[in-house]
């Protein structure tokens, strides 16, 4: 995956698979300073694009589920009694 593809023309498991690399790679210290922060932004603007796609989807499935459920009735059956 090459870093200077655009966030927003990656797929989310392409995001999240390139999000993984930037962490493995942090965590090996292998890299000079200069690389090690670049890669720490392009992280930070992953992370941030993922967590807006997954709330967006949370977001059309907690509408679609609503669409599901019968409205509630909120008359009152007054021969209960």
């Amino acid at each position: 995956m090459a870093e200077d593809t655009k966030i927003e023309e990656l797929s989310f498991k392409e995001g999240l698979d390139e999000l993984e690399g930037i962490v493995h790679q942090l965590e090996g210290n292998q890299l000079e300073l200069e690389d090690s922060i670049k890669r720490y932004e392009r992280g930070v603007e992953l992370l941030g694009t993922l967590r807006k796609r997954l709330d967006e989807a949370q977001q059309k499935v907690t509408v679609l589920m609503g669409e599901l459920e019968p409205e509630s009735d909120d008359t009152v059956d007054e021969n209960l009694s």
